[in-house]
């Protein structure tokens, strides 16, 4: 007879185990069967488009191989999914934009998709073209879903596609590619603003002028928005029109794929900042009403537009729509060799709301219902084809609600992005510096907020990014001094509010940065404080292109005060890539008074101190640490970042004997520790 011993022993054996996000975090219990449900309903589906395995997602994800306009050895052959469709002509400046049953495309038997085939002298390179699709009640001119390349005439304003085969495909200089990732230090850029001139920059003059800059301030990846192309400039790149075509505003496919290589070159990895939460509405240039069937790409009835933003919303549910947006991830890995993606808007993709109106302020609110699963689970394949085409591909995911397992592995029941967005950063530095006075700034709740996340997701921390620099908000330079940035940012003439000004925007990204545990963004511009908003060209500005763009000369010119905090971030970033493996090194507590407005913490053997009193300094200020020998790494009082130069950083620290932390191998550092600063040592 077996004992009782035996018979528990053999019931946790038939139990089910708990999945891994669930063991790591015991809270989400009561929700494993939903968790598990997403998971399996994520394998189901991968199994159904794979066919059971036979063939993988990047197989399945080879749309745009076979839909577009593509030239063959002899002639070319152009295919389009048009299920509602009755019939469909290619239209251009090769017949003159008129109907021709030469360039009539006909129907696949069996399916929703339309084929047309030519010779090679019925298309040339640069010309312009589109479909007219007709349907039953209807007709209209549309640019193609899976068009490489559109272009707007300058006069007119009319976007056409454009047959693009040039004489002399790119040939890339460097074919493999590894980013580097401990940390991930991103710069989050826009090719048409990063220019000094009012006007659109390209992607040579960014390749050319401001790929320099970003390697020699120690970033080692960059995010480029608004790729894709979309049809209002001010939309930042948000209304995607051309999923599959590079914006032609900033150059050439080709001019792309040299910016890209020349980063690789750098040693800069090249993140997209792609969009497959929403589409633009437009039926001439987008995919609003391809032919005639409105719910061709996008959701029926209520969730067909998205109530915030003026946009369709996507249908998830649909294979083919799957087979749309997983082929544009590969395509834009494969065709142009980004490293990865950060995804937008993945919070309006969860829900049915788009989080709009919503609290998030239990576990219980990630798992009501209100979920959309079919957008779970494409965000899951998504990130499970962009590693199976690329293993050390990077994807971020852009999300405010803090839905649990958004970065965790797919195997351990998450989503399986590499990082999240730590989006409660920037809002809580937004409400500190206007609601507290500086003498109320704690630093037990700075401690805790830059550490607020998931121990088992890594995070990419950033004090603001482009959302807080857009005309209507305010960046952190901006809230510190506002209008004397204009009047009194030349040196020797800074007054208080400048110093003040200066001398928390470091202190601020220092124990941002420092506290990461997978990334760290900063938006071009802002790591010098950069004094303007942006604010793209539209009908309330005049169309201007003043504020599109972003003043270099500023930084350059070190008779202003702006060099000190662009000088500062290059050596910030210095020192934490210094520190191997820095994202593996613990945060280790070291001390923190309110009281004083003092916190210290230690990773690796680097120790960061901070003191965030606008008015008291204090003499020999003791931290127990381990014993030894300290050298001062970066000091934000330095006269070389515009402080005020009160400690003398070239002395070695050593610590103080006590004999009551022998056993702990601590003994005390003693330092100055001037008001407002804050400073890095480093243990020899």
């Amino acid at each position: 007879m077996a004992t009782k011993k035996e018979n528990t022993k053999k019931a946790e054996k038939k139990a089910p185990q708990h999945i891994a996000l669930v063991k790591n975090d015991p809270y989400l219990e009561p929700y494993e069967d939903a968790i598990r449900g997403r998971h399996d309903h994520a394998l189901w589906k991968i199994s159904q488009l794979t066919n059971n395995g036979k063939k993988s997602l990047t197989d399945f994800a080879s749309g745009h191989f076979y839909f577009g306009l593509h030239k063959l050895n002899r002639g070319w052959v152009f295919r389009e999914w048009a299920p509602n469709a009755t019939d469909i002509y290619l239209i251009g400046d090769f017949n003159n934009w008129t109907e021709d049953e030469h360039y009539r495309c006909k129907r696949i038997e069996g399916t929703g998709n339309w084929e047309l085939r030519l010779k090679e002298k019925d298309l040339k390179h640069g010309q312009l073209y589109k479909m007219k699709v007709k349907w039953d009640g209807g007709e209209g001119e549309r640019i193609p879903a899976w068009c490489r390349r559109v272009v707007q005439d300058d006069q007119t304003k009319i976007f056409s596609a454009q047959v693009w085969n040039p004489a002399q495909p790119y040939v890339w200089k460097k074919n493999s590619f590894k980013p580097k990732k401990s940390p991930l230090l991103i710069y989050e850029c826009h090719i048409g603003m990063a220019q000094d001139a009012e006007k659109v920059g390209s992607y040579t003059e960014f390749k050319d002028n401001v790929l320099p800059r970003v390697a020699k301030a120690g970033y080692n990846a960059i995010q480029i928005m608004a790729i894709q192309e979309h049809p209002y400039y001010g939309s930042f790149g948000y209304h995607v029109s051309s999923f599959f075509a590079p914006s032609s505003r900033f150059g050439t496919p080709e001019e792309l794929k040299a910016l890209i290589d020349e980063a690789h070159r750098l040693g800069i990895a090249v993140i997209m900042d792609i969009v497959h939460s929403h589409a633009v509405k437009n039926e001439v240039e987008g995919l609003g009403n391809l032919a005639g069937d409105p719910n061709q790409f996008f959701y029926p009835g209520e969730r067909h537009e998205h109530p915030a933003w003026d946009s369709l919303c996507f249908d998830y549910g649909k294979d083919e729509v799957i087979h749309f947006l997983l082929s544009n991830c590969r395509y834009w890995l494969g065709e142009f060799h980004f490293d990865g993606f950060r995804f937008d808007g993945v919070t309006s993709m969860l829900y049915y709301s788009h989080g709009l109106g919503e609290a998030f302020t239990g576990y219980g609110d990630y798992f009501n219902g209100h979920e959309d699963d079919n957008a779970i689970c494409y965000l899951t394949m998504a990130n499970k084809l962009i590693h199976e085409e690329n293993p050390d591909a990077i994807t971020i995911a852009e999300e405010v609600s803090g839905m649990p397992g958004l970065a965790a592995k797919f195997e351990d029941g998450g989503f399986g992005f590499d990082y999240r967005m730590a989006m409660n950063v920037p809002d809580y530095w937004i409400k500190t510096i206007k609601e507290l006075k500086d003498e109320d700034w704690k630093p037990s709740s700075i401690f805790w907020e830059v550490k607020n996340r998931r121990a088992d997701e890594k995070t990419i921390s950033y004090c603001e990014s482009h959302d807080q620099a857009l005309v209507g908000d305010k960046t952190i330079i901006f809230r510190l001094i506002d209008a004397d940035m204009y009047w009194h940012f030349k040196k020797g003439d800074e007054n208080e509010v400048v110093h003040r000004g200066i001398a928390l925007h470091k202190m601020i990204r220092l124990v941002t940065a420092s506290t990461i545990n997978g990334g760290y963004l900063n938006f071009m511009g802002n790591e010098f404080g950069h004094p303007e908003w942006i604010d793209f060209p539209r009908e309330g500005n005049g169309w201007s292109y003043k504020y599109a763009r972003r003043q270099w000369n500023l930084v350059d010119n070190h008779d202003l005060c702006y060099h000190w905090l662009g000088d500062f971030d290059r050596e910030m970033l210095r020192v934490i890539k210094s520190e191997r493996n820095f994202n593996r090194t613990k945060i280790q507590e070291i001390w923190h008074n309110d009281g004083d407005q003092i916190l210290a913490y230690m990773r690796g053997d680097l120790v960061f101190v901070f003191n965030f009193s606008p008015t008291r300094s204090f003499a020999d200020y003791g931290f127990l640490v381990p014993t030894g020998s300290y050298e001062v790494v970066l000091n934000t009082d330095a006269k070389e970042f515009g402080g005020n130069g009160l400690a003398d950083d070239t002395v070695t620290h050593f610590t103080n004997y006590d004999p009551l932390y022998v056993k702990d191998h601590k003994e005390w550092l003693k330092l100055y520790i001037p008001a407002r600063s804050a400073v890095v040592l480093r243990k020899n």
